[in-house]
């Protein structure tokens, strides 16, 4: 999952480069989540989407400033994500915790520790496909990031 190479144009203001960049690498982001999900996944590639949605958080928010309030309605939604795929990477990293020696004596704590790391990792895609990048949404995302771009607001 490479991250897309933003390209900054120093000549413009911030909505401009916004305006440009944002929508594309909202895009990027769709796409890696859709590829990621196109097949059988593992715990890492969901942990790997997962900090791909902490920097696209990160990135709409130093541009909270050259948006309205919608934008905190986008944030919201990717919030809900990455809690989803937190649940995910806590299963699966409880798994790995408690270690292999452990789990060898005590076959009904890995069967449980696996099913609900597989549980929660079937319920994030549940959630991605019906929700999050259900018909429309990324439209939702780019469109706004595209069109609504203006002037930072000053510092309060």
């Amino acid at each position: 999952m490479a991250a897309r190479r933003s390209q900054w144009d120093e000549a413009a203001g911030a909505a401009e480069n916004a305006r440009r960049e944002l929508p594309l690498i909202v895009s990027a982001y769709f796409a890696e989540g859709r590829q990621v999900l196109a097949g059988p996944r593992t715990a890492r590639q969901l942990h790997q989407l997962r900090l791909a949605s902490k920097k696209l958080r990160y990135t709409l928010e130093l541009f909270t400033p050259c948006y309205p309030t919608g934008l905190e309605e986008r944030l919201s939604e990717l919030k809900k994500l990455q809690d989803w795929l937190g649940n995910v990477n806590d299963a699966a990293a409880s798994l790995k915790l408690v270690g292999r020696k452990e789990l060898k004596s005590h076959p009904e704590i890995r069967e449980f520790l696996e099913k609900r790391a597989a549980s929660q990792a079937a319920a994030f895609t549940r959630y991605w496909k019906r929700t999050f990048d259900a018909e429309g949404q990324e439209a939702w995302w780019v469109d706004f990031l595209a069109a609504k771009a203006r002037r930072p607001r000053p510092a309060a």
